[in-house]
């Protein structure tokens, strides 16, 4: 995976006032789905999906990595406990949106406390906003350089993310890089998925055609089909470590509470 022309003074003064006064947040208008990237994506989303539908994209994503530098990766990974997000940045716009959107994930996710927090000490998540420009030196910085260059060989990534699990699958700390310089759409687009496969769903995969974890799509907000697949990873009877035989075996009462949350929250009517 993974942006005046015065004339006379007083002239001048005055529609600088009115512009500031008058034009839009554009940090709030992005976080809220109001961009027409956003906006278009919302109004032809598919909204209604079949058990099966549902349990195929979680099994293929909360299973498996995209990519992973050691590891069994055939165990669910999840955090166990409150996620608190530190942004790194001195962007003030990007660090408001980014705000945003740590706010919707955790009003649509049930069973996850998620919020900002002002410190990177008391952080299990950090979000490192940089320029496109500086990424590769980032990677780097992270993972050194031998795994920077196979990070960029393999995904030639615009963002990313990555956790640190313990020996029972919980994840203790993620770390999410984010671009700020190609536009509101793709940071918003990027600032979802990748908060979100830092929560746990980190396998990519081309075969679901609804959701954000496919390379080929992209959302810019939290779309239905991928608040069912967080919900189900983040329910108390989903466990960190659980194997997909132990996962299927109560995914149909899961699915069940899962459908009928989703459908509240997002006022869905059928």
């Amino acid at each position: 995976m993974s942006a005046l022309n015065p004339s006379p003074a007083l002239r001048s003064a005055l529609l600088a006032f009115a512009a500031l006064t008058c034009a839009p947040d554009i940090a709030t208008i992005a976080a809220a789905g109001e961009l027409p990237a956003v906006s278009s994506r919302q109004r032809t989303e598919k909204k209604s999906f079949t058990d099966g539908e549902i349990v195929d994209g979680f099994l293929k994503t909360a299973f498996g990595a995209e990519y992973h530098l050691a590891g069994r990766v055939d165990r669910i990974r999840k955090f166990d406990g409150p996620v608190r997000v530190y942004a790194e940045s001195d962007r003030a716009d990007r660090k408001a949106q980014l705000a945003k959107v740590v706010a919707d994930i955790g009003k649509r996710v049930q069973h996850l406390d998620i919020a900002m927090i002002d410190t990177n000490e008391a952080a299990n998540v950090r979000v490192k906003l940089v320029r496109d420009r500086d990424l590769y030196r980032t990677l780097t910085s992270f993972y050194g350089a031998e795994k920077a260059r196979e990070i960029r060989s393999s995904l030639d990534p615009q963002c990313l993310s990555g956790f640190r699990k313990n020996d029972n699958f919980e994840i203790e700390h993620s770390d999410v890089i984010l671009t700020v310089d190609n536009g509101d759409f793709v940071f918003l687009d990027c600032a979802y998925e990748e908060l979100l496969q830092s929560l746990g769903p980190i396998n990519d995969t081309t075969s679901v055609p609804w959701t954000m974890f496919n390379d080929n799509v992209s959302m810019g907000y939290f779309d239905i089909y991928d608040q069912y697949i967080l919900n189900l990873l983040y329910d108390p009877r989903i466990r960190a470590g659980m194997t997909v035989a132990e996962v299927k075996a109560v995914l149909p009462a899961v699915l069940a509470d899962v459908r009928a949350w989703v459908k509240r929250v997002n006022d869905l009517k059928e």
